[in-house]
């Protein structure tokens, strides 16, 4: 039981602590609102925890052999962050007129090319289940799940209930760019990592 109490502390930390994911989740919710955002919130999510499954099964092992695709990883994850901070710094500020609605596929998305993404899972899987036992990989990979979901919500609402205090479009463009300069820090942190 300690373990398992163990892993539910790290994943805690690692979820709910901010990031690339969590800043986007938060923008999605000022933008359009909380249920909306559940799209993003459910990728991220499952996008997390099938990359998070696969490290515990083999794929660390895999990406130790192969620096070059690891490094790879790390450029794509950080060339994607850098566009959505772009795209955050450029949006007009109007609420719920934007193109660009939360959706699953780029929260999923965002997971694997998420330096901290995979930080994360090689340093949970390093620290809980490096002994190879497949059982307390999936049940890590479970306890993860419920809390990176819960975490990304936790963001996603929040955003949400400052919607509010957000009516105006300029306020609107302050908050989306001061968003994209802490995700464009927060890509260019993981990259010097």
């Amino acid at each position: 039981m300690q373990v398992l109490l163990s892993m539910a502390a790290f994943a805690l930390a690692a979820s709910i602590s901010p990031g690339p994911v969590n800043i986007v989740a938060f923008g999605c919710g000022v933008s359009h609102g909380f249920l909306p955002s559940l799209r993003h919130v459910s990728g991220a999510t499952i996008g997390f925890t099938l990359l998070f499954l696969l490290t515990g099964l083999g794929l660390a092992e895999l990406l130790d052999g192969l620096p070059a695709a690891a490094r790879l990883i790390q450029y794509a994850g950080v060339a994607f962050l850098l566009y959505l901070a772009w795209k955050l710094a450029r949006d007009n500020g109007e609420l719920h007129t934007s193109s660009q609605r939360p959706s699953f596929r780029q929260g999923a998305l965002m997971q694997w090319l998420n330096p901290k993404a995979w930080l994360a899972s090689l340093a949970g899987m390093g620290a809980f289940a490096s002994q190879g036992d497949t059982l307390l990989v999936w049940r890590f990979a479970a306890i993860y799940f419920v809390i990176c979901y819960g975490s990304i919500a936790c963001w996603a609402w929040a955003g949400a209930r400052l919607q509010p205090y957000l009516r105006e479009p300029r306020h609107v463009r302050l908050f989306n760019r001061l968003l994209s300069l802490l995700l464009a820090g927060s890509a260019l942190y993981l990259l010097l990592e």
